[in-house]
Parts: structure tokens; sequence; C-alpha cells
């Protein structure tokens, strides 16, 4: 048996198969820890890429990247790497309480088995990718998206990050991570925000969870946690 509660691993560190880089010519940059990152810049136009998504892909983003055959240990593996090289990422993780007879054992898990996110332009991740500490990684595309978009890979805008950031590593055993339904978390529902308490200033989605009233902060597409319980009195309309 075993009670869980959340944690997490966030470093502050200031394929798409289309995405053709036969021309380019590897480059060096200096990252915030000093050390040197080499990245493949193109050093033409690409005729296959419109100019919006040449750019889109030289600028910092947030990208959630899935960990494929990922048994925890994996993706904290990437997860150090990725600090050794000062890149900024982000690792959701919660502290599981083990219990055998009389004795608990606590122990860090990731949140949401095989995701991380990264944030770093996606030419610097795709350079990433081809490095073997690092090919385990996939970016995760959009579901709904047309087979026939230029561009498919998801990206996270930075409040809605910065929203997601806040709401878990207040570290309470009121914050559940949810099982992510398209279907459900596209229902209209009234925008909060708290004002007061450990999550203040966090923004989220009233909705019923097995008849409870939450406050549900999702992250688009791809995941979602819910705060189970906030008085009345904390909530400005939004």
């Amino acid at each position: 048996m075993y009670i869980e509660k959340n944690a997490y691993l966030c470093t502050q560190f200031h394929d798409n198969s289309r995405m053709l880089l036969n021309d380019s010519a590897p480059v060096m940059r200096t990252n915030t820890s000093g050390s040197l990152l080499s990245s493949a810049i193109p050093s033409g136009s690409d005729p296959f890429l419109s100019k919006q998504l040449q750019e889109k892909m030289r600028q910092p983003l947030w990208y959630p990247m899935r960990v494929a055959y990922d048994k925890s240990d994996r993706v904290l593996q990437i997860h150090k790497h990725l600090d050794q090289k000062g890149i900024e990422n982000f690792l959701p993780m919660k502290i599981v309480h083990d219990r055998e007879d009389f004795n608990v054992k606590s122990r860090l898990v990731p949140a949401i088995p095989g995701l991380i996110f990264i944030h770093d332009t996606r030419v610097v991740i795709t350079d990433l990718k081809h490095q073997s500490a690092f090919s385990a990684m996939r970016y995760w595309t959009d579901a709904v998206a047309p087979e026939d978009a230029e561009d498919r890979i998801l990206t996270v805008p930075d409040r809605q990050m910065e929203n997601f950031i806040r709401t878990v590593t207040a570290n309470t055993d009121k914050v559940n991570y949810l099982e992510y339904n398209a279907a459900f978390f596209s229902k209209p529902g009234q925008a909060v925000r708290i004002t007061d308490g450990e999550f203040a200033g966090c923004t989220g989605i009233i909705r019923r969870i097995k008849k409870r009233r939450c406050v549900v902060v999702e992250v688009n597409g791809i995941c979602a946690v819910a705060i189970t319980f906030v008085p009345s009195d904390w909530l400005e309309l939004i």
C-alpha cells in the first residue's frame, strides 16, 4: 500500500521528419552555465519549411517531450544530463510512501511517466535528440492537428507553463494528477484565480471531479492537476 504526495524537479537555467537541415553547419553557443552546446543552425533557407516555422524553431519555447521505453530511471537520467548542460527543464515529481508492516519508506518518482518539459529552441533540442544520452526523447505531437499540417509539434505557452509549475510545486496533498481526457477537459467551465493561501496567484477552471468541486490546472493536450479544496472566498472569477 502506498500514499502519494507531490514534489517536483525543476531546473532554472536560462522528430519533426519535415525538419530538413541538410545545408546546416554546426554552431557553438554558450549556455548560462558557461558550457558549450553544439547546434545545427540552417545556413540557408529551407524550401520545405515556411519562414514562420524556421523562425519559430529558433525561439526558446517550452516543449513537452516523451521519453520512450521509460521505466522512471531513464527520464531521471535525461533530467540529470539536461542539468549538466545548463538547459532549463521541468520534471514533475511526487513522493510515494511505501508501507511495509510498521515501516514507511519514502521515494521520489516521476508524477507523469515518460514526460519532461524542456525550455530551449527546437534546433537545440533536435540536436540533443541525436546524442546518445537523449536518444529516447520524442516530441509530443498534436493529435487533433490535420495530418498535412506543416507543424504538429506541441509547445506550451510561457504563462501556462509558469502557472502549472507554480501549482504543482506547492507540494501539498491538495494537488492530484489527473488522467488526461481531451473530451472532458474541452467542456466549458468557469475560469478562476486563487487569491489566498499556498496557491495564491494560480489560475484554473472549476470542474467536478468525483462529485467534488476542484480547481483544475491544465497543460493543454498533455496533462492536468486538480486542487482538491479551495475556499470559495479565495476564488476570483476571471
